[in-house]
């Protein structure tokens, strides 16, 4: 049977590219008569080379149409390209899809005339990988299954294709037909499940690799640590972080960021401090980790002194570093001193508000009751307010039953998300909290015309590194017959107990 693909150069168009800076370059110049490649000498002509690198420095840099006018430049000159031309070129393409998604096809063909698509595994890989960016897996499959030469990384790259498409079971499946994996192959899978949101999903396969007897990379232990700080899985982490001792990556800066982080999410706020005051070096992102996460947890006054003492070791604060100390503000109640740091940021560091920045100057308004200033702020700053700036104003106006106002806040949550369930069950709150049933009973009937249905709220504990979800009323746990039974032996101890406080208080009033 013939290895060959089932498409040819001829069947892949040839496009132009513009550019707004030079005359486009013509793709049919990239050199498609046939020429002769070999890998005879083993090793790169040096005018191949320089060529090659003035290519790669366009390509780094995005300038694509650039690129291919450098390529044409080369073949006109006489020299040949190599498979590394092809690799830089291909891998431009992918890095950059706007131009590239045209271009890589034509390198294709190219690849395609001289064979290197099927018998040079690193042309072969870098294709799997443009086409997996550019979301045509089936493109990506039919080369890989045609290369005559598969490595680690050829494997590996197809398998991350699959996951960044969220084609879980073609992952697996070819993940399980590799005869060699390392940790780079298992780090794949779980940092594709972290980043579609498959946090559990994340964990199994990170202890399936436990049990395989691969060892885990830091790439890995950072993929699994913000895996365990979006599930809250506070035991699995403290494990985490005891290999991260036993295994001399104590002073990788990375493993210790996320390891900050992964604590203060976790609400562990002493020991992220521990891992930050025990680090030899530091990076902004390391100041920044502690920084917002003992804001978020309402340690105010020590994320404020920690932004100090950042400036003090000679670190310019990034928008992170006040979103941080803004929160900070928030928590507190300083309104002045946050509003100081705003114009600090904006005056001094000359940081562009984003959203995030506004969020927190209508957070700190909200908290301090003063509504019309939190919502001039959305009225004036020049991008749309999002989800959580709203919800945050609303829950103020709840707290200070301010009607008018939060039915001007749903004008923009109407706009902006017209089927969350949340805004409408608060605003149905705030009129029931005024004695205004009527208006309640129009944000019900608004709902249900919406479709919009009330989400049961979860709460959810963790058992020996494993995280239970528990919802009202809901009985598919599977031990859900042992739980209700303790719930139930629990409310008879409780009624038990009142009845002897009852006596007990009858008896000291007798004695009274």
């Amino acid at each position: 049977m013939s290895l060959v693909p089932a498409f040819t150069s001829s069947q892949i168009p040839i496009q132009q590219l513009s550019s707004p800076a030079q005359t486009p370059p013509k793709l049919h110049n990239l050199g498609l008569k046939s020429s002769h490649y070999s890998h005879e000498n083993g090793s790169l002509d040096a005018s191949t080379a320089s060529w090659t690198s003035s290519i790669a420095y366009y390509c780094k840099n995005g300038s694509l149409p650039k690129a291919v006018s450098e390529f044409n430049r080369m073949r006109l000159s006489g020299v040949e390209p190599n498979h590394i031309t092809f690799v830089t070129l291909l891998s431009g393409c992918a890095n950059f899809p706007s131009h590239g998604l045209y271009l890589g096809p034509s390198v294709h063909g190219y690849c395609r005339k001289l064979g290197l698509d099927f018998n040079d595994v690193m042309v072969g890989t870098a294709l799997i990988g443009m086409y997996s960016k550019f979301g045509k897996l089936g493109i990506s499959r039919m080369v890989f299954d045609h290369l005559v030469i598969r490595n680690k990384v050829t494997w590996n790259t197809l398998i991350n294709g699959y996951m960044r498409d969220g084609e879980f079971e073609m992952a697996i499946n070819l993940f399980d037909e590799m005869s060699d994996r390392d940790a780079v192959s298992w780090t794949v899978l779980i940092d594709g499940f972290l980043k579609k949101g498959k946090f559990e999903e994340a964990l199994e396969c990170f202890q399936e690799m436990q049990r395989s007897g691969v060892a885990p990379d830091f790439v890995t232990i950072i993929s699994v640590l913000s895996a365990v700080s979006n599930l809250g899985t506070l035991g699995l982490g403290l494990w985490l972080h005891r290999f991260v001792l036993m295994h001399d990556l104590k002073d990788n800066m990375r493993v210790n960021n996320t390891l900050i982080d992964m604590y203060c999410r976790c609400g562990s706020v002493e020991l992220a401090r521990q891992v930050f005051d025990s680090m030899a070096r530091r990076s902004l992102v390391s100041w920044n980790s502690i920084i917002v996460g003992l804001a978020v947890n309402a340690h105010a006054e020590a994320a404020l002194k920690y932004f100090k003492d950042m400036q003090i070791d000679g670190f310019i604060p990034d928008g992170v570093s006040y979103t941080g100390s803004l929160t900070a503000c928030s928590h507190a109640g300083l309104v002045n001193e946050g509003l100081e740091l705003f114009d600090k940021m904006t005056q001094l560091h000359k940081i562009t508000p984003t959203v995030e920045h506004y969020g927190c100057i209508v957070d700190l308004y909200s908290r301090a009751g003063r509504l019309k200033e939190a919502l001039l702020v959305i009225q004036n700053m020049p991008m749309k307010p999002n989800k959580i700036m709203l919800g945050s104003l609303l829950a103020a106006c709840r707290a200070c039953n301010d009607v008018d106002l939060a039915e001007n806040l749903m004008k923009y949550i109407y706009d902006l998300d017209p089927k969350g369930d949340s805004n409408y069950v608060m605003l149905s709150n705030i009129y029931a909290a005024t004695g205004s049933w009527h208006g309640a009973s129009k944000v019900r009937k608004k709902m249900k015309a919406f479709g919009v249905l009330k989400k049961p709220g979860i709460s959810s504990i963790e058992i020996n590194g494993v995280v239970n979800d528990f919802v009202s009323g809901d009985k598919s746990h599977v031990d859900a017959d042992r739980i209700y039974a303790v719930l139930e032996w629990l409310t008879y101890e409780l009624t038990v107990s009142e009845h002897i406080l009852e006596d007990h208080n009858m008896e000291l009033l007798r004695f009274d």
